[in-house]
């Protein structure tokens, strides 16, 4: 589990700006220890432990790119028309073979290992074919369609360096150097709480003044994006003794909790309370809309994260902090939320000094995506999520944005 000092956060403001939250996880956050070794096909996603080296150049050989003719480019006259004689068949998969003497050529297949003596291969249909003897243009560069050995990865080369969140290239990539399995680090173990008298489960039966339970859903979710384990701990009463205790007690079996609600300031709020009780808080507030009242604490060495009740800030203060933490926690390389450049097709309104991220639909425009937004704003509108395409996010220092201005958007195909 992720043990760090009640103290390692020492924060002394009051409303914390978005980077300087993230600077905070990244400087005093460590990786969880370990690592294990799983293969290749297992590796998607995971955390690569250990840097990769190329123990051999990719690709191992020279070899031709096309199927065609391999031949001496000395031989190639600078203008008119040669003619080789055709000696030999060279196909993937097949050894190289005997020098290939000057004034003849190879049928050569694609993939196939060059003959010693050639360097360079005319494609076929470049090529007139009488009998045995070919037809050849003049003007081809010398190593015209042809791979050198190493040309993609050479020999002792980086090829995949420790923090690596494994995608289907990577692990392609160390298919093709030889490696049968990988070192990856371990997958915290990361439990998800609602808090909340007025949630019931998905399934059950409401009560005359009950919802049913989203964010605990949306979390874990997001989580299985990550390289993590993700633990569905239930719903939280609105008791401060039964929040600490069950988070007291999931602190010591977990690498990192996340819950949602509970961190405001209204009399039924308790976890920030229960953090405050039993470890330490890091900071509480962001200068972020949706998403101000987070909270984040230790207990017993393990991170905690309040995130706020309404399912959209939920979802704003997880991108910007349970995301990063969550990496930090696996040793992965830091990993910036994906952000375009859209033209804004709608007018708002802000207070400086915070961040805030607005719902909008992506439509094509004459140079840039436009983005329009979503009618509603409220924090607590899930279907405001599934209606639109992307975050609108608006710096600290803007407080108004009109029609025709540049807007950085989030694209949730990309972060969620």
């Amino acid at each position: 589990m992720a043990q760090l000092s009640d103290d390692c956060f020492a924060f002394g403001g009051a409303l914390l700006s978005v980077e300087a939250a993230a600077a905070l996880i990244a400087e005093r956050v460590p990786p969880l220890p370990g690592q294990e070794r799983v293969p290749l096909v297992q590796a998607r996603g995971r955390v690569l432990a250990e840097d990769l080296r190329a123990p051999h150049p990719l690709p191992p050989f020279f070899n031709s790119a096309v199927d065609g003719y391999a031949f001496r480019h000395a031989d190639l006259p600078p203008q008119g028309e040669m003619r080789l004689t055709l000696a030999g068949r060279l196909a993937a998969g097949q050894a190289a073979g005997a020098v290939l003497a000057p004034g003849t050529a190879c049928r050569i297949l694609t993939g196939a290992p060059m003959p010693p003596g050639a360097d360079t291969v005319m494609m076929q249909e470049d090529v007139r074919l009488e009998g045995a003897v070919l037809h050849l243009p003049a003007g081809l560069k010398p190593g015209a369609n042809c791979r050198p050995a190493g040309e993609d990865v050479a020999q002792g080369v980086l090829a995949l360096a420790a923090g690596t969140r494994l995608n289907p290239a990577h692990v392609g990539l160390a298919a093709a150097l030889g490696q049968p399995a990988l070192m990856v680090r371990p997958r915290p173990r990361i439990g998800v709480f609602s808090t909340g008298d007025e949630l019931a489960p998905p399934g059950g039966t409401l009560g005359p003044a009950q919802t049913f339970d989203s964010n605990r859903f949306s979390l874990l979710a997001l989580l299985a994006g990550l390289p993590v384990e993700p633990v569905d701990l239930g719903i939280l009463p609105d008791r401060a003794e039964a929040t600490a205790a069950a988070l007291r007690e999931a602190a010591a079996a977990h690498d990192m909790l996340l819950t949602s609600g509970g961190v405001s300031a209204g009399e039924e709020d308790h976890v920030r309370g229960a953090i405050e009780k039993l470890g330490r808080l890091v900071f509480w507030r962001l200068a972020l809309k949706p998403g101000r009242p987070a909270a984040m604490g230790i207990l017993g060495g393990t991170p905690v994260l309040g995130l706020p009740g309404n399912p959209v800030a939920a979802i704003v203060t997880f991108l910007h902090l349970a995301r990063p933490l969550a990496l930090r926690l696996c040793g992965a390389a830091p990993e910036p939320l994906p952000r375009f450049v859209a033209e804004a097709a709608f007018t708002h309104r802000k207070k400086a000094g915070r961040r805030e991220y607005v719902r909008v639909r992506l439509t094509p425009g004459a140079a840039l995506p436009l983005a329009q937004k979503d009618a509603r704003e409220g924090a607590g509108l899930l279907s405001s999520l599934t209606g639109s395409d992307a975050f609108a996010e608006l710096p600290e220092d803007c407080t108004v944005i009109g029609p025709g201005e540049r807007v950085t958007v989030l694209p949730f195909a990309a972060i969620f």
